[in-house]
């Protein structure tokens, strides 16, 4: 499931990435790393506010749709 489909306050773990190297590099730039635990705090139009290695992070929902979580 994509991280895009999560509930509000739900924590789940990065399985995997979608999309080209140069987008998969920038996840894991910005903190998003296989294995690790993500937290979704909140949610508007535009898109996420996720919360990764301690650290709210706010996030499109096209990029929120290309992390694979569990």
């Amino acid at each position: 499931m994509s991280l895009a489909f999560a509930g509000i306050g739900e924590t789940r773990v990065i399985v995997d990435f979608t999309g080209k190297d140069d987008m998969k590099r920038h996840l894991q730039d910005l903190g998003f790393v296989k294995g690790e635990s993500v937290k979704l705090l909140s949610e508007n139009d535009s898109g996420f506010i996720i919360m990764v290695k301690g650290v709210r992070i706010a996030i499109n929902k096209n990029l929120a749709s290309k992390i694979m979580v569990a």
